[in-house]
């Protein structure tokens, strides 16, 4: 798994790919904290596009930016999930706690 990142006018954007698994998971949770508290975005939106697998320990990740921005009183997205983690946040019905965008 690979978390790049781009921040402008308020935004951050954090590109993950590869794998998130459990393992994986859990340092991306560490990073994304890092970066939160480093930038203090407005808004936040996760990239999913690069990413080839994701388990619930994805859904847990992206619950966790979501409330994580809530805190800081702004808002979190999936941005252009791949079809593997899309089919993973369909079945936990995530788009009902987290909005998804499609730039594709």
């Amino acid at each position: 798994m690979e978390i790049s990142t781009s921040f402008d006018a308020g935004r951050l954007t954090v590109y993950i790919s590869g794998e998130l698994d459990h393992h994986e998971a859990r340092c991306a949770m560490l990073r994304i904290d890092e970066l939160l508290d480093e930038y203090m975005p407005r808004d936040c939106a996760l990239n999913l596009a690069g990413l080839r697998f994701m388990d619930s320990s994805g859904i847990a990740l992206i619950v966790r930016v979501s409330r994580r921005m809530q805190i800081l009183g702004g808002r979190a997205w999936i941005e252009d999930p791949a079809r593997q983690p899309q089919r993973v946040i369909d079945a936990a019905g995530i788009d009902r706690l987290v909005p998804i965008a499609m730039s594709r």
